[in-house]
This record gives structure tokens, C-alpha cells and sequence, in this order.
């Protein structure tokens, strides 16, 4: 996550997820528990952007769909989840095992399993006036609407024969429903005897426009012979397409749905589609569920990835790690980074009597060979073998000692207790978890009396949005750990003093080619 990181990069995970609404967050909740690296690319047009509110969805009644994908969004990240804003361009193979996802602006995925939860386009009657209400006063779903439109004046308008599969529902929520067969709609002549028997008020007539009230809603419903129809709420049956042209490079090719109304992509049980290990869930697999099923479905699948990654992995009699594969396939090109030292860290350490240190993140070395130029005992640590080969192959050049240490910083125990003096970790890429076990790791290994510092970019720039898909970011700062995690962290221990924690403008180093703030935290572990 740094300045000199190239304009595009490639990087490397378990699952990458296309869609991040419920069903391909929900998805990402199940893999991100199992321990995979999993990238999420939304574009931020999900199926339900008109609507005000969600209903249906047990404990979640009622509120914003933006909401959910908030907190949806907050709940991944903390198992180390990536969310990217961007658009999937396209999908296709890189060999037998991976796929290659291309992302608007250059950067790209390559995975081991692609979600596609892309959802689908609702496509409305060519009716003027109808789309500028749509998922307000003008709805299709009985179960996501009807209830806040019981009792008002309901006009179905049926375009083709399945539209009136709803209408026994809306005549269940007001007894002042009208249906209007549009356009000579082609309907089941039994249904309308039953739905005038019932006293469904039946027309048939071409729909002219809906009409706009002086209060910005629904008024009225014109017919071609210019009769009116007054109207609190239009009910409408759309055809939707699956958004699934990115998936074309794979042979994937949506099929027409069993309703007529538009198409989908047909999966089995655990959500595989016909392209080998190529999954789809929520809406694009199944246009009739409502958020809840959608995310539940999500779930589901994303436990079936799952077992098909741990059954590979288990037949290759080994436990990769993505994480560690994503670092190690950056680190295999040129050199990344400057060799400087970080201009924080020479600032924050000058003063300090040299002891034991450990570089967490260490990458090619630059802090950890000036540490020890510097006469610093260092151990540096890594979750790229990579890093660490070119780390120590350059501290043999220079005659200086190293160890180095290949390690996940959230392993268990990961690093020697209360051993070191001073405890580095600057602009560190280390997966989040709930119970925050890579922040304990590295408090616990502060010795009493020693330090503890902590360097990030300020995020809130990277968190700003952008409305250019060419301006996509390649990282989500937010799954990594964070200065506020550590802080929360050291708030709860009474062991240590925090002596700084300040955003500051940062001095040249290794990483940066232009001033940046840089977040600092430095605490001391108090001595025994």
C-alpha cells in the first residue's frame, strides 16, 4: 500500500468475488471464517438501489439496503476481506487452476475461484413516467412493498401472462386494486373471471404514462383513451437480464429463465455453474429471492467454495496460504521498494539505545538493515520468503547480520514473548481478525520498558470515493490492521503508556516519493 507501488498491479487470493451486495458478502463471511484470502469487487449498482428500504430480512426490518452493505462490508473486513470499488471488465483463464479477473483501470485478480453475484438488470415497460419511480411508488414485489401499500389505491399494470401471479397478493393488501392488461397482454381468460368474481376491478387498454402529483408521487395511471385511473401505488412486472458479459470469456452463457421473463445463470446445488470452479449466487442464480434469501444463499455458497478449495488443497497434501502467495507474487519481479529506511522510523528511533528488534512486515529490509547498521540485534519478519531471500542476500553484502523470520503475524504465538526492545511495524499489509491476534502478537512481544511503533498512511484519503472506474484502488486499507485496532488494543491493558498518537506530514523514505500524513503510534511497555 504504498506510492511507489506500480499504476497496476496484479494481485493474488483464494476467491474473488464479483458483486457486493448480500449474497457476495455473505459469501465472503463464510470463506474469510475458513481462513482464505478473498477479494470482493463491487461496482455499487446493486438490484435494489431504487428502494428506501429492505423488508423481509429478520432483524433487519425495515432498514436502508445501504445499511446492510455497510455493516456487511465492516464484518468481512474484519477477518481480513478486501472490498474494492470497481468494475470486472472481464474474466477468463490463466491456466487450469486460477482465473485472471480484469478490473477497470488495469489492476487484476488472479484466483482460484470466482463468486459471480453480480445480480441482474430490471428492465421496465417502455411507459413514460414509470421508471422515475421505480422502487417507491412504483413496485413488483408484494413481499418487499405491498404491506406500506395496503389499503391505498394499487393499479397493476400486466405486460405479459406470468403478471398476474402477484395479483392475488395485492388483492389480499387492499380491496381497491385495479388491474389494467396493457397492450392487449395475453393472460389466462379463468384468472380474470376469478379476479373479477373476487372484485378485482379488470381493464384492458394500452397504459399511456403514470402520472406525477404536485407532491412528486404517483397521482394517476393514463390510459391511451386518455382515461385516468387514480393511483397511490403502480405495481409492475419487469423483465430482467443477468449481468453476467463478464463472465462470456469463460463459455458462461446465461439462460432463459422458466418464467419468460428474462434469463439467469443455472447452477447445482452448491451454486457451481457449468465453468469449473466458476460459482454464482444471490439474484444472478435465482431472480426471485428477496435480500434475506439472496444472503442466505450467498452463505450457503460460499461454504461450498469452501469445501472445494479444503478437498483440493487436502489432495495436494498442503495448506497454502494466500496471503503469504499474494506477497510472493509481488515480490517476484524487480525490487519494490527504495532500500531507504522509513523517514518515521529514523525519526522516532535515533535517539533510542540499540537492543533486540523485530521488523514486523520487514518486505526487502530497508528498516531492518538500517536497525542494524545502526547496531540493533534485528529480527525480521515476513509472510513473503521472497522479501526475506532479498533481505538477507543484501545484509551478506553489507556484512551485517539479520535474522530472518518467515512467519503470518496472525499465526498463534507467532513471535517470542517480552523479548525485544523495540517492536516496528511500519505501513504494515497484516489481515485483520475479530479477536485482533496479530495486535497481541506484537504487544506481546514488547519487552518490559521497550517500544511499540506503529506507522501507517492516513487512510481517509484512500477510503475518499471516486466516481472514475479508471481510479480504482487495488487495496482496502480498512482489512488490514489499523492505528485505531492497536490503540483499542492498548486502551484495555494497564501494562502500557501511550506516548504518541498523532497524524503528522511524512518525512522522505523508502515508500514515499511525495509527502503524505503518516498516522503514528508509539507506546511503551511499562517495566516490571
Amino acid at each position: 500500500m504504498s506510492d511507489h507501488a506500480p499504476h497496476t498491479v496484479e494481485r493474488h487470493c483464494d476467491v474473488a468475488v464479483i458483486g457486493g451486495s448480500a449474497a457476495g458478502l455473505a459469501a465472503a463471511l463464510q470463506l474469510g471464517r475458513q481462513r482464505r484470502s478473498v477479494i470482493v469487487v463491487d461496482s455499487g449498482q446493486p438490484r435494489n438501489a431504487p428502494a428506501s428500504h429492505m423488508h423481509g430480512y429478520l432483524s433487519r426490518e425495515g432498514s436502508p439496503p445501504s445499511e446492510l452493505t455497510v455493516v456487511g462490508r465492516d464484518e468481512v473486513r474484519s477477518y481480513g476481506v478486501e472490498v474494492l470499488a470497481g468494475q470486472v471488465s472481464g474474466v477468463s483463464r490463466v491456466d487450469d487452476s486460477h482465473f485472471g479477473v480484469e478490473v477497470a483501470g488495469g489492476h487484476s485478480i488472479v484466483a482460484r475461484r470466482v463468486l459471480a453475484a453480480t445480480g441482474l438488470v430490471d428492465e421496465l415497460p417502455e411507459i413514460d413516467g414509470l421508471a422515475e419511480h421505480w422502487g417507491r411508488d412504483v413496485v413488483h414485489c408484494p413481499f418487499c412493498h405491498g404491506f406500506e401499500a395496503r389499503d391505498q389505491r394499487i393499479v397493476q399494470i400486466v405486460t405479459h401472462p406470468v403478471g398476474l401471479h402477484t395479483t392475488v397478493l395485492f388483492r389480499q393488501l387492499t380491496s381497491r386494486l385495479t388491474v389494467v392488461l396493457h397492450d392487449n397482454a395475453d393472460v389466462d381468460g379463468a384468472e380474470i373471471e376469478a379476479l373479477q368474481a373476487g372484485g378485482v376491478d379488470v381493464r384492458r387498454g394500452k397504459v399511456r404514462r403514470v402520472v406525477t402529483g404536485d407532491d412528486g408521487h404517483v397521482e394517476a395511471v393514463e390510459l391511451a383513451n386518455q382515461e385516468r385511473l387514480d393511483a397511490d401505488v403502480v405495481a409492475v412486472g419487469p423483465r430482467f437480464r443477468a449481468r453476467a458479459e463478464a463472465f462470456a470469456p469463460l463459455g458462461l452463457e446465461p439462460s432463459a429463465h422458466p418464467s419468460g421473463l428474462g434469463d439467469f445463470v443455472e447452477t447445482d446445488t452448491t451454486g457451481a455453474t457449468s465453468v469449473q470452479g466458476l460459482y454464482a449466487a444471490g439474484n444472478l442464480a435465482d431472480p426471485s429471492q428477496q435480500v434475506l434469501g439472496a444472503a442466505a444463499h450467498g452463505s450457503r455458497v460460499g461454504a461450498m467454495i469452501s469445501f472445494s478449495l479444503a478437498e483440493e488443497d487436502l489432495r495436494a497434501a498442503s495448506r497454502p496460504s494466500g496471503n503469504e502467495c499474494d506477497w510472493d507474487e509481488r515480490y517476484g519481479g524487480a525490487q519494490m521498494w527504495s532500500g531507504n529506511p522509513n523517514g518515521t522510523l529514523v525519526n522516532e528511533v535515533s535517539g533510542m539505545s540499540p537492543g533486540r528488534a523485530l521488523d514486523v512486515g520487514a518486505g526487502e529490509g530497508g528498516d531492518a538493515l538500517w536497525l542494524a547498521q545502526r547496531g540493533w540485534d534485528v529480527t525480521a519478519n515476513d509472510i513473503a520468503q521472497r522479501a526475506l531471500d532479498r533481505l538477507d542476500a543484501e545484509a551478506q553484502r553489507r556484512g551485517l547480520k539479520v535474522d530472518c523470520h518467515h512467519a503470518d503475524a496472525n499465526a498463534l504465538d507467532v513471535f517470542e514473548k517480552a523479548a525485544f526492545d523495540l517492536v516496528t511495524v511500519q505501513y504494515g499489509s497484516i489481515p485483520r481478525t475479530p479477536d485482533r491476534r496479530a495486535v497481541r502478537n506484537l504487544m506481546n512481544a514488547v519487552a518490559p520498558g521497550g517500544t511499540l511503533l506503529i506507522v501507517s498512511h492516513d487512510l481517509e484519503p484512500m477510503r475518499a470515493p471516486t466516481d472514475d472506474p479508471a481510479d480504482s484502488r487495488p487495496f482496502d486499507p480498512d482489512a488490514y490492521v489499523r492505528v485505531d485496532d492497536v490503540a483499542a488494543e492498548l486502551a484495555g491493558s494497564a501494562e502500557w503508556d501511550v506516548e504518541t498518537r498523532e497524524k503528522r506530514p511524512r518525512p522522505p523514505g523508502a515508500a514515499s516519493s511525495h509527502h503524505v500524513d503518516d498516522i503514528v503510534l508509539r507506546a511503551r511497555r511499562r517495566a516490571r
